[in-house]
């Protein structure tokens, strides 16, 4: 690691007393007794933080350790000593908030820590006033068309009426300007075209700057001790060179909770797409807005120049786009679903020929991302008052919608650049085919490469933890997906949870294979009103919508009224309505996707029951997947035993982890699918879980 010499480079007497008697403190005021686990944790995660070098450790904190007080209780006081900001950052908004609003709020009350603390999100979290007050500004003008460059854009007559109300909500004080605490319904498309990224704003020559809900809230982060962000702004911070909202990875601790979406969030967050008659229909609003432009301040010299230019090159790159697209509509495509056709290019190797058409479309996107860099400069010019140009006073107008262009312009350049060029890491490369175009698309399948580059080597310190890190007892998925080496320090802590005794763990006798969709939908429906009849309260989770779907229409009527389904409301609704039901003493069944087999809390009656319909492998046909095992099977390795097994067997325990939420809490868990039981892999999943109370049949 790249970093300053911290100010202690051991764990002294003096740290450890104060972090013993933070603990001391802290459970004592909650009356609780200490726990081995994590009094572990709390070592395990000072003696990294403290040590002179490789200060890395991946922890495996089980059900029930207590994880967010064990890395807190030692991070926080390790920090202050060591000069450090902490960034304690979570896989979503909504855990974000719970250790905001819950967790924290617990240590600073009863550990005796004196500690500031702050929530972060992205600026696109952010209501961006300037935009807000062009859209009620330019309402009854034609020209508000100019500053909807996205895709879609909005309807005006449908949003007015929510903007009036968003500007006087921020007006009375009722309102932060935050999207997580706007309390009504915001419609599609509504919040894209209010928020902004970094080249729309103009930062403090903004008229509104002052009240900028983004920079207010950005304010509060300096000198914090404590910021609670979330993978996302880490990963776009990180991508922008790091410090540009949080601190310099050179001064930060990160935490990184629920660490096993990590690797994902790095994937997406560096994949790259481009739709073809989308950049080609994009191209028109390039030229109109440059023109607009140009014609609003009097046709400056240098913007004559640039539209000019930027007319010539977006004429080149149309014709090279549309070479591009007719090649790509010669390829053999596959069905994905109705409305997608899908061709995967082995390897991630495009063919030399396609690399061609691609390489024709570099030149003129180059130059018209420089142009657009050109531009954008001078509308902040003219913003400070630095241009002589007429009108100058509307300038600040034009910012958002020249820095969506540019925005859009450099994705297209990565992209094309992307499919060119050879690259020393393997990427995932496939084409998506709808009726009306053609879409090119490139993923990292090794995104430690990245998180190595970006974070590793530059953070002071970093704790990854989750209750769900290994798989079959082992860190090396883990490790080799974030780009670990695999001497980094690992420790796994078990749950306190006494399974055996709480947890039952059962496979009933089934005649269908799973892979068999038809026989094996039809016999889940038939076993499903037994299994539910028998809980107050189930949790049924799904690999696919597909079953999801013909299960549930296949389902009793009188058994239907119970269900809430993924996809009939937003996912806090239908958990909201289900605790309600079960207040109210009724029955009431949760059925979903992979999204409900994490993040859920429902202790109790709230979940008595999990049922896992078929073990969750990645759907076979995932590029991304495809491409890894691939890679995997070109190396030698066994992709499905390596990959695919430890893969199900780290998402089955996740699953498996929403039944008991605490000590006293009980349940059962049903999995409708034999191979568990009939196939040497899934004996070796079985042996992953915690030591329930298994009841074993399956054919």
């Amino acid at each position: 690691m790249n970093a300053t010499a911290p100010p202690v480079v051991a764990l002294s007497d003096e740290l450890k007393e104060t972090i013993q008697t933070a603990y001391r403190a802290w459970l004592a005021a909650r009356g609780f007794n200490p726990r081995r686990g994590q009094r572990e944790m709390i070592a395990q995660v000072a003696r990294t933080l403290a040590a002179d070098s490789q200060r890395i450790a991946v922890i495996e904190a089980g059900t029930g350790t207590g994880k967010t007080a064990g890395y807190c209780l030692a991070a926080i006081p390790t920090a202050a000593a060591l000069q450090k900001t902490i960034v304690l950052s979570t896989a979503t908004v909504a855990l974000q908030e719970q250790v905001t609003l819950h967790d924290i709020p617990d240590l600073k009350e009863n550990a005796e820590l004196n500690f500031s603390v702050a929530l972060a999100k992205g600026r696109g979290r952010y209501l961006c006033l300037k935009r807000l007050d062009d859209h009620l500004k330019y309402q009854d003008q034609q020209e508000m068309a100019l500053f909807q460059v996205n895709d879609g854009g909005v309807t005006e007559g449908d949003h007015i009426a929510l903007y009036q109300s968003m500007l006087d909500s921020i007006g009375r004080g009722a309102w932060d300007g935050e999207l997580d605490s706007w309390s009504d319904e915001m419609p599609d498309g509504a919040w894209a075209a209010v928020t902004t990224d970094h080249r729309g704003c103009s930062n403090n020559r903004c008229s509104f700057f002052k009240q900028c809900p983004f920079f207010r809230a950005r304010n509060r982060l300096e000198g914090t001790d404590v910021i609670v962000a979330n993978h996302d702004l880490v990963l776009a911070d990180l991508a922008l060179g790091g410090g540009a909202v949080l601190p310099e990875p050179e001064e930060c601790i990160f935490i990184l909770d629920e660490a096993h979406h990590l690797a994902d969030k790095t994937q997406s967050h560096f994949s790259a797409r481009a739709r073809m008659q989308g950049t080609i229909s994009w191209l028109e609003q390039v030229s109109a807005v440059l023109g607009s432009l140009t014609q609003r301040f009097a046709r400056p010299d240098e913007l004559v120049s640039a539209a000019t230019a930027v007319a010539g090159e977006a004429a080149a790159l149309r014709g090279a786009l549309e070479a591009l697209a007719a090649g790509l509509h010669q390829l053999d495509y596959e069905p994905r679903d109705e409305a997608l056709d899908i061709h995967r290019f082995t390897l991630g190797e495009v063919p030399a020929e396609l690399r061609e058409l691609a390489a024709a479309a570099l030149p003129p996107v180059g130059k018209i991302c420089d142009e657009l860099e050109r531009v954008h400069g001078l509308v902040q010019d003219a913003v400070a008052g630095e241009s002589n140009w007429q009108n100058a006073y509307e300038a600040e107008d034009w910012l958002v919608p020249v820095g969506q262009l540019q925005t859009r312009a450099l994705a297209a350049q990565a992209l094309l650049h992307d499919y060119v060029n050879d690259s020393p890491y393997r990427y995932a490369r496939w084409v998506n085919r709808t009726d009306t175009d053609v879409e090119l698309v490139s993923a990292p399948i090794e995104p430690g490469h990245i998180l190595e580059e970006v974070l590793w080597q530059r953070a002071y310190g970093v704790i990854c933890t989750s209750a769900t890190l290994s798989a079959m007892g082992r860190f090396d998925r883990f490790l080799e997906r974030s780009g670990l080496p695999m001497e980094t320090t690992q420790v796994r802590i078990p749950s306190p949870f006494n399974y055996p005794e709480i947890a039952t763990f059962s496979v009933p006798a089934m005649q269908s294979d799973p892979r068999d969709f038809d026989a094996h939908s039809a016999e889940v429906t038939s076993l499903l009103p037994e299994l539910l009849a028998a809980q107050i309260s189930a949790l049924v989770l799904f690999t696919s919508w597909r079953q999801l779907n013909a299960v549930v229409k296949a389902l009793p009527e009188a058994l239907s009224k119970r269900l809430l389904v993924q996809g009939e409301a937003a996912k806090q609704v239908l958990i909201r309505t289900h605790r309600a039901r079960i207040d109210r003493g009724e029955h009431s069944y949760l059925f979903g996707l992979a999204s409900f087999s994490e993040g859920l809390d429902l202790p109790d009656d709230y979940c008595r029951h999990v049922i896992i319909v078929k073990l969750p492998f990645a759907v076979p046909d995932d590029p991304v997947d495809q491409a890894i095992a691939e890679w995997a099977e070109a190396r030698g390795r066994n992709a499905f035993y390596e990959i695919s097994v430890p893969d199900a067997a780290l998402k089955l325990v996740q699953a498996c982890g929403r039944l008991i939420r605490h000590e006293q809490d009980h349940g059962q868990i049903t999995m409708l699918d034999k191979r568990i039981v009939t196939q040497r892999y899934g004996k070796a999943i079985l042996q992953s879980l915690p030591r329930f109370n298994f009841q074993l049949t399956g054919n």
